[in-house]
């Protein structure tokens, strides 16, 4: 049995790590580095770290930022924000980052993932999906931040992508984010059930039991979380024995 993974999410912006709740009003939570430091100490399968402000003066910034964090930590992690190219992609790999993930540019070029797949590998591409419920038009993927939503419907867009050479599917609930309700089983279990690669469930984590959830009920292989861990409200070490004595399989 493969096991699980918990994995610790990081927003930069200006080279600091920030969570907002639902996308606004972003707080500071403290240094990359240090943060990427302690999760891999306290057992955290790997890490996510999304550069928010993307810009090409901060791109650059960020590169840097890679290689400080490839330096000081030994699990893999993964890039994404303002990737829209082969040429985005082999900074970010040259400078350690383990993986990429892209989100709107999937969305406005498809061809792009089969691009870096067809160049990096699979394993290399994760396709972030942003999704949101309503009740006129049930889970349709938004992008620009979840701020405008696009025409595809969830599970199609996640077929689509990983037929295109995607290794790995980001799944963000919106209506979730930042609430600490729990993540969004429906959607997570349609979408892991639908794609025959790994599924991390996002958004809405707020105790030990909706990890569990998402691992049993949805059928997810990773779940991500940022505030939570970010403010010592949840331990990475302790999330793991719990999910252990559930009966779970992950690494501790």
């Amino acid at each position: 049995m493969l096991t699980k993974r918990i994995i610790p999410c990081l927003d930069i912006k200006d080279g600091r790590t920030v969570k907002g709740v639902q996308f606004e009003n972003i707080r500071d939570a403290g240094d990359p580095v240090e943060l990427a430091k302690w999760y891999a100490e306290q057992g955290a399968d790997e890490l996510v770290f999304l550069d928010i402000t993307a810009t090409n003066e901060g791109r650059k910034t960020f590169a840097q930022l890679v290689r400080d964090i490839a330096r000081h930590i030994d699990i893999p992690f993964t890039v994404g924000g303002g990737i829209g190219s082969v040429a985005d992609v082999e900074v970010l790999l040259q400078n350690g980052a383990d993986k990429v993930s892209i989100n709107s540019s999937a969305i406005k070029t498809p061809q792009l993932v089969e691009e870096l797949a067809r160049h990096f590998g699979s394993q290399c591409v994760t396709v972030a999906i942003d999704t949101k419920y309503t009740e006129a038009t049930g889970w349709k993927v938004y992008t620009r931040a979840g701020t405008v939503e696009t025409e595809h419907q969830t599970v199609d867009w996640a077929k689509q992508v990983v037929d295109l050479g995607a290794g790995e599917i980001l799944l963000t609930s919106m209506n979730n984010d930042g609430t600490k309700a729990g993540f969004a089983l429906d959607i997570t279990g349609k979408v892991a059930n639908a794609v025959t690669v790994p599924v991390i469930a996002s958004g809405g984590a707020g105790s030990m039991e909706h990890f569990a959830n998402a691992f049993l009920q949805a059928n997810a292989d990773a779940a991500l979380a940022a505030s939570l861990f970010h403010f010592r409200e949840l331990g990475v070490a302790e999330l793991k024995q719990y999910l252990k004595q559930q009966g779970i399989a992950v690494r501790i």
